[in-house]
């Protein structure tokens, strides 16, 4: 992340980080700060949002990202531009299992039109929608980059590879348990 070149009369340092955020959240964010030298803190914006998106429901308000841009030390506008630039960090409310099927290349050639109808079909939802009961969230991906295993979804941080209709009912079906 190159966020160094911008300007600190544009960047607002929080007075008061521990309010940002709670202690899990804080130690959490400051592993990852760790990784880098301190000059280059502003690099752990990518774990620091899917931190906090995680923490709080599974999607990311603009106030959250002030408070990561605030943490980090950072103009609100480079937050911004990482959150939403990737399609890993959501902006509105998802179901309790996002759904992120690959529609790329390789699982297009191996089906993937069918499995996004199927689940559309299963679970009355329609790609980039949510079903009706909140479970689930149908997101559409490029490349998930497990191209062998096409076609495939994530569910969390969990790959699912070689889909037919009969894997994804049993794997739908293992969610609820």
């Amino acid at each position: 992340m190159g966020f160094k070149n911008i300007p600190m009369s544009t960047v607002k340092p929080s007075e008061n980080k521990q309010a940002l955020f709670n202690a899990k959240i804080r130690a959490e964010i400051d592993k990852w700060i760790a990784k880098y030298p301190p000059e280059w803190r502003q690099s752990a914006v990518m774990g620091a949002l899917m931190i906090v998106q995680r923490e709080h429901g599974g999607s990311l308000t603009p106030e959250l990202m002030d408070n990561v841009a605030a943490y980090l030390d950072m103009a609100p506008i480079a937050v911004y531009e990482v959150g939403s630039f990737y399609s890993m960090y959501e902006h509105k409310p998802v179901g309790r299992h996002k759904i992120c099927v690959c529609t790329n290349v390789s699982c297009m050639i191996n089906g993937a039109d069918q499995i996004v109808e199927y689940l559309e079909q299963k679970l009355n939802a329609r790609l980039g929608g949510t079903s009706a009961d909140g479970k689930y969230t149908l997101k559409e991906v490029e490349c998930l980059g497990a191209c062998g295993g096409a076609p495939m979804f994530q569910i969390g941080e969990k790959y699912y590879e070689n889909l037919t209709p009969e894997l994804i009912d049993s794997i739908l079906d293992g969610l609820e348990e």
